[in-house]
């Protein structure tokens, strides 16, 4: 009995200690949908009052358990009756990554900074106008979070289930729940986070002494800077990830980047890396432009109708 209980307690230990280097892995491939999530999920809540902020975080984040709770059981589906399907998941997901990076440049350099400004001002009205239903307008707000995170949890999940694809049912599932909890609890609590820091500053700025004013209008500073690096190098990484993945599917392509990479040493990983993101960035602009185009067409036809 000793003997079993022991044999039982290592099985454990070593289910244990891969699961928590599979994780890891997987942490670190999920990372470009990681940063864009942070600033794209904090952008959600611009134009809601304060004081009704968290609650809103709290009920995306309720919305994204939700999402996981679907997604987690559909993957290990797939994962143990069609295997063959999780590459072109992949693929998908790291195309999807990729446009959507795309469609970010194609907006920072096509739009101009009136239509946004424009935009966010009409948010912030809507929010302070007392003929406004807010209760609508925080559902709205919500549903549209929540269709936005099944769709990045969606890439989380399938970037996660090609990396323990070979593993057994167990790591499986511990790795996709692990992942699901780190990445609903990381993000929402740090969406949270960004979310409070003006206040915070000002709350500081109203303080006595001179040290938290000093601090506070730091804070202040800070918060809207942080959110445009959050975008920037969400974006950034998107393209990377995205691009990493569209390679490694295209077996010809990804070998002969790994065979001139592997011959350059230590830049090898800077050259490689380089090689994903330019792969994205082409892939995510020429996808871009091919739905601009039919979203045009689709658009001129229905008014002409």
């Amino acid at each position: 009995m000793a003997s079993s209980l022991l044999a039982l307690i290592d099985d454990i230990a070593t289910l244990l200690d891969d699961v928590s280097v599979m994780t890891k892995v997987a942490v670190k491939k999920t990372a470009g949908v990681l940063g864009d999530d942070l600033a794209l999920n904090a952008q959600q809540v611009t134009g809601v009052q304060a004081d009704r902020e968290l609650p809103v975080v709290w009920a995306v984040a309720k919305g994204s358990m939700v999402n996981k709770a679907i997604l987690v059981p559909a993957a290990l589906v797939i994962s143990a009756f069609l295997p063959w399907l999780i590459t072109p998941l992949l693929m998908l997901g790291g195309l999807f990554l990729c446009f959507e990076g795309a469609e970010k440049v194609l907006h920072k350099f096509f739009h101009s900074p009136e239509e946004d400004r424009a935009h966010q001002a009409e948010l912030v009205r809507a929010a302070s106008d007392a003929q406004v239903d807010l209760l609508a307008f925080e559902r709205d707000k919500i549903k549209g979070a929540v269709r936005t995170d099944f769709i990045l949890s969606a890439e989380i999940i399938v970037i996660t289930l090609g990396t323990v694809a070979a593993a057994s049912f167990v790591e499986r599932v511990s790795v996709l729940v692990g992942i699901s909890l780190i990445m609903t609890v990381g993000v929402y609590g740090l969406v949270a986070g960004i979310v409070k820091l003006d206040d915070l500053g000002l709350h500081l700025v109203r303080q006595a002494s001179s040290v938290q004013q000093a601090l506070g209008r730091a804070i202040l500073a800070l918060a809207p800077k942080l959110m445009k690096t959050l975008s920037v190098v969400g974006t950034a990484a998107m393209f990377l990830v995205g691009g990493g993945i569209l390679l490694h599917g295209i077996p010809a392509l990804g070998h002969a980047v790994e065979a001139y990479a592997n011959g350059l040493g230590w830049w090898g990983v800077l050259v490689s890396n380089l090689a994903g993101g330019l792969a994205g960035l082409l892939a995510g602009v020429a996808v871009a432009l091919v739905y601009q185009a039919v979203h045009k067409l689709r658009t001129k036809g229905t008014r002409s109708a």
